[in-house]
């Protein structure tokens, strides 16, 4: 398989302050490549670009004119874009029921809109060089469901749908397309959660290196850890009956909302905060 040859390649890296996405702007620096995050934290981005020696700027990608706006930023300080990696993204924990119109319109901006604009701002930028790599960071809840974020679990399902047909739109343009699968990560996202043998928490920087290896090899879908893959592939067998049935057993209709109130609370209060407008 051929592979692609990353230094000097502009390299953007939304949600890019904190968790997955400072762990991949780093692996991608380290790679050679040109690297700028986006984020609507200021002063965590500006701290996280200091300390891995990359480019960074404000985004809020809920507004397609913000997003528009921060890539011709990189593009005038970096470079012509070459790989977008949609990563913001939030995910509340609350019974469907409970869930505030507020959460689930936050959720649906920037899990969702902030990836299709992402996508389509990319693929503007990149079709008159017919190269180019988006990568829109989904989850292993794309493949599964889970009681307690039913919300999050749609949008990451909307994210794994849109990248699917769009990669298929634009087949002769010469862009590639990746869809992630992250199972539990170590990031402020998943902050007081609970482990559980089936979705191990693993660390971020794991998760960046797979992306990395993904825009290297053009690879279109990557589960981290890998053996979420046949795992997620084997669930899709079953009936439904039946994947209800492993699921309740394996407790994901409830394991998501027993984890540390304390600790949920202060991640939910800082990204509304961040997001308020």
């Amino acid at each position: 398989m051929a592979t692609t040859n990353l230094r000097d390649r502009v390299v953007v890296v939304t949600g890019g302050a904190r968790g997955i996405g400072a762990a991949t702007a780093s692996a991608f620096v380290r790679a050679g490549a040109k690297v700028a995050i986006g984020d609507v934290d200021v002063q965590q981005s500006e701290l996280t670009a200091a300390a891995i020696g990359c480019w960074w700027g404000e985004v809020d990608v809920t507004d397609r004119a913000s997003f528009a706006a921060f890539l011709d930023s990189v593009t005038d300080a970096l470079g012509p874009l070459d790989v977008l990696i949609n990563n913001a993204g939030i995910m509340p924990v609350a019974p469907a029921v409970d869930e505030t119109a507020q959460s689930i319109q936050r959720q649906l901006a920037i899990n969702v809109a902030g990836v299709i604009y992402g996508t389509q701002l990319a693929m503007e930028r990149m079709a008159s060089r017919h190269s180019g790599h988006v990568v829109n960071v989904a989850s292993a809840a794309a493949r599964m469901g889970f009681g307690g974020v039913s919300t999050y679990t749609a949008t990451k399902f909307a994210v794994a749908g849109f990248t699917e047909a769009v990669s298929l739109e634009a087949a002769a343009t010469g862009i590639t397309f990746t869809t992630v699968y992250p199972g539990m990560v170590r990031t402020e996202l998943s902050a007081g959660l609970s482990d559980h043998w089936l979705m191990r928490t693993c660390a971020p920087e794991v998760v960046g290196a797979a992306i990395v290896e993904a825009v290297r090899r053009g690879r279109r879908s990557v589960y981290v850890p890998r053996r979420l893959g046949p795992l997620t592939a084997v669930y899709g067998l079953l009936p439904a009956r039946a994947r209800a049935t492993a699921m309740g057993l394996l407790g994901a209709d409830h394991r998501m909302l027993e984890g540390d109130g304390d600790v949920r609370r202060t991640y939910d209060s800082r990204i509304e905060q961040s997001t308020r407008h």
